[in-house]
């Protein structure tokens, strides 16, 4: 899965799955944008990048703004020179059942982990298709396949990145742009941690493989989708849940 000399964006690179991303791309051989909003994280992310040979450049940007994903597409143009990879990673929770769901939770977490997808493919598109040639990889959830009790919002948004990707992945294949998406199961997170384990534990010991995942074990397929060992895929949804939906 070599990736020397490719320029890759991630974002929500600032910790958890999304600087395991990074960091991997990195150690595969790529330059790395790390887009986070958290203007702590992105720049501790960079320095490790750059303590493995490569270029990392911070960009503290919000995906759920135009502006700010326009921003950091031209950035990356100008310090990288160009996209080869983009990683739409950054998502967020903001859980409820259904009956007391409030709008402003609704819309934030779609302006975020759906609208911040499409916003980051769409600014970054005309660089890959000018080059003809691109990796797009998004961050999706099991949870948008099986849903999930308290998380109507995060489930439907996650339910649309499929859509969207399968889409896009028609659209952009006559560029020669391979546009794939994951389902990651249960992860050691931030998020994961918060659930109480009361409700976590029974989580666990439904997946076959009784434990949860690394952010090492999506990043290890980001890597492979994001390199030409994977240039027969595109419109794929990948599984990396243990078995849990099996």
């Amino acid at each position: 899965m070599d990736l020397t000399g490719k320029r890759a964006i991630v974002t929500g690179a600032g910790q958890g799955i999304g600087k395991a991303i990074a960091l991997k791309l990195a150690q595969q051989g790529a330059d790395v944008i790390v887009d986070d909003i958290n203007p702590e994280t992105a720049p501790q992310t960079v320095r490790e990048i750059q303590a493995l040979g490569r270029k990392g450049v911070a960009v503290i940007a919000d995906v759920s703004k135009r502006d700010h994903v326009e921003r950091m597409i031209k950035t990356a143009v100008e310090e990288l020179g160009g996209i080869d990879i983009l990683v739409n990673n950054a998502g967020i929770a903001r859980s409820n059942v259904l009956a007391r769901l409030k709008d402003e939770q609704w819309d934030e977490v779609l302006n975020v982990n759906l609208k911040g997808v499409f916003y980051g493919i769409q600014a970054a598109v005309p660089s890959m298709m000018k080059q003809r040639s691109g990796k797009i990889i998004t961050i999706s959830s099991i949870y948008g396949r099986i849903g999930a009790i308290g998380d109507v919002n995060y489930a439907a948004a996650k339910s649309g990145i499929v859509g969207l990707t399968k889409t896009v992945a028609k659209e952009l294949a006559r560029y020669n742009i391979n546009v794939n998406a994951i389902m990651p199961g249960l992860v050691d997170t931030a998020l994961l941690r918060g659930i109480p384990e009361k409700y976590l534990k029974p989580m666990i010991e439904e997946v076959p493989l009784k434990r949860v995942g690394r952010p090492e074990d999506i990043a290890n397929v980001v890597a492979f989708l994001a390199s030409e060992d994977s240039s027969y895929m595109t419109g794929a949804i990948l599984e990396v849940t243990g078995g849990w939906n099996m």
